[in-house]
């Protein structure tokens, strides 16, 4: 019976989940690389296995691949939730009640079959993310926030409005002493 249902959405899949992940390490498959960690596929399979490991919501699971890979991806969030619809459709996942009115889900059965006759195929790509986690320093994140908090306390004070050319002159000057700074670090 599951390995019925598993073939009639292995065809309805235009993604390639059904039968087998892509991923292996081949270059000329379909699909191509997403970001340098994940093969086309790849995703929905760790959004699976992360489902399986314990019920979440989509930003339980974006926080959770960052986490995984020292911050060197994070999907956002018009790929996560996506693929948990399109689990959902298929009947790998189904959407539980969660605290503060966020949806979860959590995988179901046939999911659970999908996710282990493709077991070694997910264990590598976990041990991709690993290995992307000792790579990273960390430091990115760190960097993509503060450069976050410079856009935006920028934007609010030209949108406070009465901005002196003095003060846009100092402001100028604060910003290219920080350059001159971080080419010195």
């Amino acid at each position: 019976m599951h390995r019925h249902f598993f073939h009639k959405h292995e065809h309805r899949s235009r993604h390639g989940f059904g039968g087998h992940l892509r991923g292996h390490g081949g270059r000329g498959e379909r699909g191509g690389r997403i970001g340098r960690l994940l093969e086309h596929g790849d995703l929905r399979f760790l959004v699976l296995a992360l489902l399986a490991e314990k019920p979440r919501h989509g930003y339980e699971v974006m926080r959770e691949l960052e986490e995984r890979t020292g911050g060197a991806y994070r999907p956002s969030p018009g790929v996560i939730y996506p693929t948990l619809s399109l689990l959902e459709d298929e009947g790998f996942v189904v959407p539980i009640a969660a605290e503060g009115g966020r949806k979860a889900y959590e995988a179901t059965a046939p999911g659970k079959v999908a996710l282990e006759a493709n077991r070694a195929s997910v264990d590598a790509i976990f041990a991709r993310l690993d290995e992307a986690a000792e790579q990273s320093s960390g430091a990115r994140p760190k960097l993509q926030r503060a450069m976050q908090n410079l856009s935006t306390a920028l934007r609010l004070r030209m949108q406070r409005g009465g901005v002196t050319e003095e003060q846009v002159d100092a402001i100028a000057a604060a910003i290219d002493e920080a350059a001159s700074k971080i080419e010195r670090v």
